[in-house]
């Protein structure tokens, strides 16, 4: 039985992935309200309209067999077409879509993950999960709002667990200029918009944020990010996303 809550939508099927040995991780919003240590501040609360999930690349007909029997209705042919990389599912009964993102998270920019998802049970990595948010081209409230929240509540190290994993955002940025380019630029827009966010710790979120930027700053850059920072903003360096809508 689908639940009408989104967020208790949610932490069901992954008690249902878990009871069928199905790797299912959540990311978005429903991901950082359940991996916050506590209620989130008032400034930070959204409403979910939607699921979004990530399995391995070795698991994609599993988890797409758990969402149909479920009561899911799948999008026949978006994920015939793309099924490698995402998969479109839909509760009509709630109006809801449910995204799930096979072995990496790809829209402006490729998050891999498919080796990621045993380090927590709940969500992708706390600093794949930031990725995720900062990835867009085009940041949006929704997403400030979300980046913010996941800062608020968790530390900066390196290493996984409860914290953002500064080491693993710097690696990938280190060997992707686009991506850098991309991350570097939100994470400096957050810092700007962070004033507007009427939180108890503003001052420790902005440090967080300073602290993620110096550590991808200070990483040592490969060769193939040397090469396309030559090139710079004279190429685009994000992907545009194709936006998915409507039933199956």
């Amino acid at each position: 039985m689908i639940e009408a809550d989104v967020v208790s939508e949610g932490q069901r099927l992954l008690a249902r992935a878990a009871e069928e040995n199905v790797p299912l991780r959540l990311l978005g919003g429903v991901a950082i309200k359940l991996r916050a240590p506590g209620e989130l501040p008032a400034a930070f609360t959204r409403k979910y309209a939607d699921l979004d999930f990530v399995t391995k690349k070795k698991s994609a007909g599993s988890a797409a067999e758990l969402f149909r029997a479920e009561g899911y209705e799948p999008h026949v042919a978006f994920n015939a077409l793309h099924g490698g990389e995402r998969l479109l599912f839909f509760d009509e009964q709630h109006d809801r879509q449910v995204d799930v993102f096979v072995g990496s998270f790809q829209m402006s920019h490729k998050i891999p993950l498919d080796e990621r998802l045993d380090v927590d049970p709940v969500s992708i990595p706390l600093g794949e999960l930031l990725l995720t948010k900062l990835q867009i081209a085009q940041l949006n409230e929704k997403d400030v709002r979300d980046a913010l929240a996941l800062l608020q509540g968790h530390a900066v190290g390196d290493e996984d667990g409860d914290i953002v994993n500064a080491a693993r955002i710097a690696a990938l940025c280190a060997a992707d200029w686009g991506l850098w380019r991309t991350i570097t630029g939100n994470l400096d827009a957050c810092f700007a918009l962070a004033p507007g966010y009427d939180v108890p710790n503003r001052a420790e979120v902005e440090a967080r944020l300073e602290e993620l930027l110096n550590r991808i700053e200070t990483e040592p850059k490969t060769r193939l990010w040397k090469l396309r920072a030559k090139i710079g903003e004279r190429k685009r360096w994000y992907e545009l996303p194709e936006e998915v809508a409507g039933g199956p």
